[in-house]
């Protein structure tokens, strides 16, 4: 039997802010090497809007005093902000041989898993990468890949303000309601979350999670 490689998980505490993270995971890709460990950044950020590469600046409707991130992502704009788990996966895809389009499906499997097992019927849209719970969005997705590796990842709403996502077009879309966890699971915490994303990507991509304390 091979010995399946570990996935590096790193909790990182407190909010962190999105340009900083967001250099931090570009400076990381650009750094590594063949044997380099991949890793997943579990953390949260303060309110954020950010734009993907092909963002289109209509579709902040009226952002007010909430900053405007343009980052290198795919996807259109999307709103970042605390109670809400994002997850970056930072892998070599080449040694993972894996495809951008399967990599998509994975996480979008991973979540889709998660809602399930908790009793939620969850759902995902050809036209629209994320997950998606009796029409609303509860993930979205969005990667960057860089010499054979991603970086950026997923956001799942887990028990935030909704509010700024009305100042918006939630992913380019005009009208799409946005829900979260919290919704169905009144109590449950960013930590629970958090193990249980972990369990369903980290079977998914035939790895063994190593947590960094």
């Amino acid at each position: 039997m091979s010995r399946q490689r570990a996935l590096l998980v790193r909790r990182l505490s407190g909010l962190q802010d999105y340009r900083r993270t967001w250099e931090s995971m570009r400076a990381f890709t650009d750094a590594r090497g063949p044997d380099t460990e991949d890793q997943l950044w579990l953390l949260e950020h303060p309110a954020v809007y950010t734009l993907g590469q092909a963002g289109r600046v209509e579709h902040l409707l009226h952002p007010g005093a909430i900053p405007v991130v343009h980052c290198d992502r795919g996807g259109q704009v999307t709103y970042h902000g605390p109670g809400q788990l994002i997850a970056y996966l930072l892998l070599d895809m080449r040694r993972s041989g894996l495809g951008v389009r399967r990599l998509v499906r994975l996480l979008e499997e991973s979540v889709v898993a998660l809602l399930a097992q908790r009793g939620i019927e969850p759902a995902v849209r050809a036209d629209a990468p994320g997950v998606y719970v009796a029409g609303a969005k509860i993930a979205s997705l969005g990667l960057r890949v860089r010499r054979g590796c991603t970086y950026h990842g997923l956001a799942l709403n887990v028990a935030m303000d909704l509010q700024p996502f009305r100042c918006i077009d939630p992913c380019g879309y005009p009208g799409l309601r946005v829900t979260q966890l919290s919704d169905w699971i009144p109590d449950v915490s960013l930590e629970t979350v958090q193990d249980w994303l972990v369990g369903e990507l980290v079977r998914r991509l035939d790895r063994c999670a190593r947590i960094l304390k």
